[in-house]
C-alpha cells in the first residue's frame, strides 16, 4: 500500500491573524500564493493516482499553484466546522470560555471532535482502494489534516492537537513493518527569495 501526501493550503488573511476559518471561502494572500508556488519544486516529478482537495478556494488554488493536477474535491476534506466560532481566535473564545479547546470541546453550532474524526475516517476508507494503485495527495486545512494524521495512526481526534501544522507545508503518511506511521510532518519548503519563511502557526 502506498503513501498519502498532505498539503496544507497557503496563507489567507484569516490564517495570518489566527482566526478560525472553515466555511468562509477566502482566497490566498499574495504571500500565500508565493508559498503555494514554492511547493512546486518539492513536488516536481511526483506522480499521484489521485489529487483531492477540500472544496474551498484556498485549497484548490494552492493545488493549482503548486502544480498538482486535481482530480476531485471532497467535502470530507473540508476544515473543521467552527459554528459560532467562525472568524474568531482562540484567545477571543477563551475570554468567554476559559480553558476552551477545539480539540476537546468542539464548537457550538459546528462539529465536535468525534464528528470530525468520523468524517476523516470515512475519507480514509474511500482512499484505501486508491492506495493499492499508488500515492494520493490531499490538499486541505490545518485542523482537519491534523485529525486525519492522528486517525491514520490510530489515535483519537484530540491527538491532532499535538501535531502542529503550518501554512503551505508537506506531510507524509505511510507504513513501516505493516503499521501505519507518520513518515514526515509539517515540512517547510524553501521560498524563491531564500531560506524557508517564518511559518504561520495555527491557533
Amino acid at each position: 500500500m502506498s503513501e498519502i501526501l498532505l498539503v496544507r493550503h497557503g496563507e489567507t488573511t484569516w490564517s495570518a491573524s489566527r482566526r478560525h476559518t472553515s466555511y468562509t471561502d477566502l482566497n490566498l494572500t499574495p504571500d500565500g500564493e508565493r508559498q503555494a508556488r514554492a511547493l512546486g519544486p518539492a513536488l516536481a516529478g511526483r506522480r499521484f493516482v489521485a489529487v483531492l482537495t477540500s472544496p474551498r478556494i484556498r485549497a484548490l488554488r494552492t493545488a493549482q499553484l503548486a502544480g498538482l493536477p486535481v482530480t476531485d474535491s471532497d467535502d470530507d476534506l473540508a476544515e473543521w466546522h467552527y459554528g459560532v466560532y467562525e472568524g474568531r481566535t482562540t484567545a477571543e473564545i477563551q475570554d468567554e470560555r476559559p480553558g476552551w479547546s477545539v480539540w476537546t470541546d468542539g464548537c457550538p453550532g459546528g462539529e465536535s471532535p468525534s464528528e470530525v474524526g468520523e468524517r476523516l475516517d470515512r475519507l480514509l476508507a474511500k482512499l484505501h482502494p486508491l492506495l493499492d494503485r499508488g500515492p494520493v495527495a490531499l490538499v486541505g486545512h490545518a485542523h482537519a489534516l491534523r485529525v486525519l494524521g492522528a486517525r491514520w495512526i490510530g489515535l483519537p481526534p484530540s491527538a491532532g492537537g499535538l501535531l502542529r501544522l503550518d501554512t503551505a507545508t508537506l506531510s507524509l503518511l505511510g507504513h513501516e513493518h505493516g503499521r501505519r506511521v507518520i513518515l514526515r510532518w509539517n515540512q517547510l519548503v524553501a521560498q524563491p527569495s531564500g531560506p524557508a519563511r517564518e511559518p504561520t502557526a495555527r491557533h
